[in-house]
């Protein structure tokens, strides 16, 4: 693009920083910085709003029930795109961003950092811990919620495929520990989230909702332009065509 503004990496920018943000940093050797590309902060308000549904629909019950598969289905697509993205996502979105060996993480916890490490950009060490939790425990709540079978009215897709011991043990996990294993996740996260606002006075939703933080020249960004974003919608539709026919499997 004639007369573009290129970076310090010699690219065009994908996307423009937030005015708003711009504005709140007083600091001049921070700048915007794009971090969380817009399907990842989709993914992350539609999983919340999944996970409450289904949550909710479950204690209603009853008819309800019918919501809860379908909110149930809608985690198993996001959770299915979210694997495909953390390999070809946005830099800070990529799993590679945030998995840190052992010593890394010590480090972390001692308040030390070496030149060139941005631990505190995307997921930190003990966030990418709850996250990669949060994603493995919501994968089995997914897969026993599909052979689940509550012995009332209500029968996982997949039932017809395990027997009857197998679909009564993963109900009750489901049902049990699997509740409350979210639950508890949601709200360490909350927690954090609160922890980090008091004590830190570091916004950590801010930047899931506008993409961008303030941060030091030279941080890298995450790709944000709209081949990014057509090839995430690619991947969105093919995870839900993906699921729908998991689910149509039990016939």
């Amino acid at each position: 693009m004639p007369g573009a503004a290129k970076s310090r990496y010699g690219c065009t920018p994908s996307f423009q920083p937030t005015a708003a943000l711009a504005r709140s940093m007083p600091d001049p050797h921070l700048q915007p910085v794009r971090v969380w590309d817009l399907p990842t902060r989709l993914f992350h308000w539609l999983l919340a709003l999944t996970i409450a549904g289904s949550v909710l629909s479950a204690k209603i019950g009853g008819n309800a029930m019918v919501w809860h598969f379908r909110f149930g289905y809608v985690v198993f697509t996001l959770l299915a795109f979210r694997l495909l993205w953390g390999l070809v996502g946005g830099h800070w979105s990529r799993f590679g961003s945030f998995i840190y060996a052992p010593g890394t993480v010590w480090r972390y916890l001692r308040g030390e950092q070496r030149p060139g490490e941005h631990l505190d950009v995307g997921h930190n060490p003990l966030g990418s811990f709850s996250v990669f939790a949060l994603l493995a425990v919501l994968a089995v709540q997914v897969g026993t919620g599909l052979v689940a079978d509550d012995e009332i009215a209500n029968l996982g897709p997949l039932n017809r495929f395990v027997s009857g011991d197998t679909a009564l043990a993963a109900t009750s996990w489901h049902k049990q520990w699997g509740e409350w294993l979210v639950l508890g996740l949601v709200a360490l996260h909350v927690a954090a989230i609160v922890f980090y606002l008091l004590r830190r006075k570091t916004n950590l939703v801010r930047p899931m909702v506008l993409g961008d933080k303030p941060l030091p020249a030279g941080t890298p960004a995450s790709a944000d332009g709209l081949p990014h974003r057509l090839l995430a919608l690619a991947l969105l539709v093919a995870c839900a065509g993906l699921v729908n026919w998991v689910v149509g499997l039990g016939g």
